[in-house]
């Protein structure tokens, strides 16, 4: 849950979920389920507990009378969430024995990546980020998936990028940004009385979505005369 993540110094927000990331919530959870073992005295209870919610777990060992989890009649989702991860460990303890002949091939391969720093006053595209990482947009977020939406906020971030693409990134990403700074200035649009973003989106013939992701809009929040929107060219489609 959110609070129990940022308890726990996980960034949680509009803009980032560490939630998501492999490493600060793997750290996380590893500092909760310890926590939980000394509340609670047991591993299985620990497990529970992470389940279902710590308080939820001590109403019902008061209620019922027992801190023995298999005396305890608890959430179905509880029970089985404890006996899942039971018998994932039986299993990669010993694949063949359950029916499971595994090979290298079959296992998620070692994550592989270099770490840059980066810090800015203002919101970067993702894209820019990739583009700088010679990488595609989709490459950048799997490899940071606590980003949220197609921008990272102002402030200094650590960011993955794919193996070997960080000599050279800060001077590709330099060049890259400076020109995206430039260009937007040059496309900016005056909403006008009687606009709105369906209408502007179509004078333009982009999809409204496209709109909203340029300029960081909500949909549900009214635009008014003078606000200013980023418009870029769109790339016609050739004809076969």
């Amino acid at each position: 849950m959110a609070s129990t993540g940022r308890e726990y110094g996980l960034k949680i927000n509009r803009h980032i979920d560490e939630r998501r990331n492999f490493f600060a919530s793997s750290r996380a959870a590893i500092r909760y389920f310890k926590k939980l073992h000394e509340s609670f005295g047991s591993w299985v209870l620990a497990v529970s507990a992470f389940n279902m919610g710590e308080k939820r777990l001590k109403a019902e060992i008061i209620e019922q009378g027992t801190a023995d989890f298999f005396q305890l009649y608890l959430p179905l989702e509880t029970q089985r969430f404890l006996f899942r991860i039971i018998s994932v460990k039986l299993i990669f303890s010993d694949p063949f024995r359950y029916g499971f002949k595994l090979d290298k091939a079959d296992y998620y391969h070692q994550l592989s990546f270099d770490r840059i720093k980066m810090k800015s006053v203002d919101q970067i595209p993702i894209r820019i980020i990739a583009q700088a990482a010679e990488t595609q947009f989709k490459v950048i977020k799997d490899l940071n998936p606590e980003i949220r939406g197609h921008y990272l906020v102002s402030g200094n971030h650590d960011i993955l990028i794919p193996k070997g693409a960080s000599e050279g990134f800060h001077k590709r990403f330099q060049a890259l940004f400076e020109n995206y700074l430039t260009v937007s200035k040059k496309r900016v649009y005056i909403v006008k009385k009687g606009d709105n973003l369906s209408l502007i989106a179509n004078r333009f013939n982009i999809p409204l979505a496209t709109l909203l992701i340029w300029n960081r809009l909500d949909f549900r929040r009214p635009i008014h005369p003078g606000d200013r929107l980023i418009i870029y060219p769109v790339k016609k489609k050739q004809k076969n």
